[in-house]
């Protein structure tokens, strides 16, 4: 890794203490490779995390976009009203 920059970062007792942990059973080699993984899935967490805020945001221009809220009480009152009328006609 030749265009490595080594950074100082502050750990909790915890935290040290699972990352000697890991490296001294060889799960990983060394607390270099944990924090590379730990960052590594920060940043697919945040990108994730980044899409869903957009989707979200999609998703409600399009609610507003469709028109005006209904009462879901009503409307599912009506929904269940109409299946049941279905619903005895085959009886």
């Amino acid at each position: 890794m030749a265009d490595a920059e080594t950074i100082s970062v502050a750990l909790t007792p915890e935290m040290a203490a699972t990352l000697h942990e890991v490296v001294r059973s060889g799960e990983y080699a060394s607390a270099s490779d944990v924090m590379r993984e730990a960052l590594r899935q920060w940043q697919i967490r945040r990108t994730e995390r980044d899409k869903a805020i957009e989707e979200l945001g999609r998703l409600w221009d399009e609610g507003v976009a469709s028109g005006p809220a209904r009462d879901g009480e009503a409307a599912f009152a009506r929904i269940k009203a109409s299946l049941d009328a279905k619903t005895c006609g085959r009886s």
